[in-house]
């Protein structure tokens, strides 16, 4: 697609414009001529942290399961660098998951029913961004991993003329039915899903089924290389810091840190339990001094933790995880084989609803209606050792072993003609 020096002068160009998390990561099997790889774009957006997560995810699976001598993968945060109006929406949607979870069923049913993400107020507002993306960039693939991203991609695909020469997948990150409508778009080329579930709500909002396979949610393959034995979790612990041998909660406030886990946290650590926990308050430093002064009053020890991504660390330790029922959290735990605690004394978000049904239905954790109630449930899970045996094995059969490999398969099976990856095949 692209001449080899063409490909050396565009590599140059990244590394002085680019900021950090922008520049492309270039992987290499061996030494190489360089532009004999294809080049793959993620476009994501640091709503909440599940969407960052799965194009890590992507990322490592391209880098452990794509047999290529040479190739590169750029994650871009597509709405918030394309104009400074969506990053000012990004800013508030992270702010509303903060503060003020119990308004997100609204914006839900906002951005669903007037979609943005279709109109062209948006649109004349980010295609300068999408344009000079992909013209000093000229991916051989676009990944999207965000349900606002791909009807305003597409469109500039079709006006660059690249459509038929670039194929643009989507990753859909919510694992079950009930999500946004955004991710539905006529031109995406195939969608890669969690669940039969997902699947049939994508063909509800008009996705033609051939369109559509179910591949797992993409976890990032660290959660799934642990070891998920007692032993592995004993290494964690000492390795934190913790007791090896205690039962550990980990009380998990996310990327963003907030919600409704700090006022369970509170009522937690007033229990008479014989525990240890973590705590990690993601990228919310107020959250993390004021987690240290609650859990100067627990009855047992407690860990506090700020942003760090080292996450599979926390719950490789964990013996029970109490968070917000994210799509890639909650799937990153169950790799883990660790039973959940989820929020629920908010209404789950819609698209989250479908998981606490899962949960509940197999039997692989607790939905938490009244933070009042976190004591006598984790003390039941402490003390009967055939309930929480059961939580654990319902965990693993909820698992998705080999889903990131899966996607990085179907990735690699659309690079067109003079882009495929020169290796052993998948």
């Amino acid at each position: 697609m692209m001449q080899n020096s063409m490909r050396t002068d565009a590599e140059k160009r990244d590394k002085t414009v680019c900021a950090p998390e922008q520049r492309p990561v270039l992987l290499r099997r061996k030494e190489t001529a360089p532009g004999t790889g294809p080049k793959i774009l993620i476009i994501s957006s640091d709503t909440g942290g599940g969407h960052r997560s799965a194009a890590a995810a992507i990322v490592a699976g391209v880098q452990r399961f794509f047999r290529s001598d040479s190739y590169a993968v750029r994650v871009v945060r597509a709405i918030e660098e394309a104009h400074s109006l969506t990053a000012r929406l990004v800013q508030l949607y992270n702010w509303m998951l903060r503060h003020r979870q119990h308004w997100m069923k609204y914006l839900y049913w906002a951005v669903n029913r007037f979609r943005p993400e279709t109109r062209d107020f948006f649109y004349r507002r980010t295609v300068g961004y999408v344009r000079d993306l992909f013209e000093r960039w000229c991916p051989h693939i676009v990944i999207s991993v965000h349900p606002l991203t791909q009807h305003g991609i597409a469109r500039v695909l079709k006006e660059l003329g690249l459509a038929d020469r670039i194929p643009l997948v989507t990753v859909v990150t919510d694992p079950f039915d009930g999500f946004w409508r955004g991710w539905a778009c006529d031109d995406v080329r195939l969608y890669l899903v969690a669940s039969e579930e997902a699947r049939r709500q994508l063909i509800e909002y008009g996705v033609a089924p051939e369109r559509i396979k179910v591949c797992g949610m993409p976890v990032h393959p660290k959660f799934e290389w642990s070891a998920a034995d007692e032993r592995a979790a004993r290494e964690a612990r000492r390795a934190l810091g913790l007791d090896p041998e205690k039962f550990t909660v980990f009380v998990n406030a996310g990327w963003i840190g907030g919600g409704n886990i700090p006022k369970i946290f509170r009522e937690f650590v007033r229990g008479e339990l014989d525990v240890q926990a973590i705590f990690l308050a993601g990228k919310n430093e107020k959250l993390r001094r004021e987690a240290e002064r609650i859990a100067r009053h627990a009855r047992f020890p407690v860990k506090i933790v700020g942003y760090t991504e080292q996450i599979e660390q926390l719950m490789r330790a964990a013996s029970v995880m109490i968070s917000k029922l994210g799509g890639l959290t909650t799937f990153e735990a169950l790799a883990c084989r660790v039973p959940i605690i989820a929020d629920a004394t908010t209404p789950p978000m819609p698209q989250e609803a479908g998981a606490a049904r899962a949960l509940v239905q197999r039997g692989a954790g607790v939905l938490l209606t009244r933070a009042s109630d976190i004591v006598p449930v984790v003390r039941r899970m402490m003390e009967d050792g055939r309930y929480y045996a059961s939580l654990r094995a319902a965990a693993a059969s909820l698992a998705i072993p080999h889903s990131t490999q899966r996607i990085v398969e179907e990735i690699a099976a659309l690079l067109p003609r003079g882009a495929e990856p020169s290796g052993e095949s998948l």
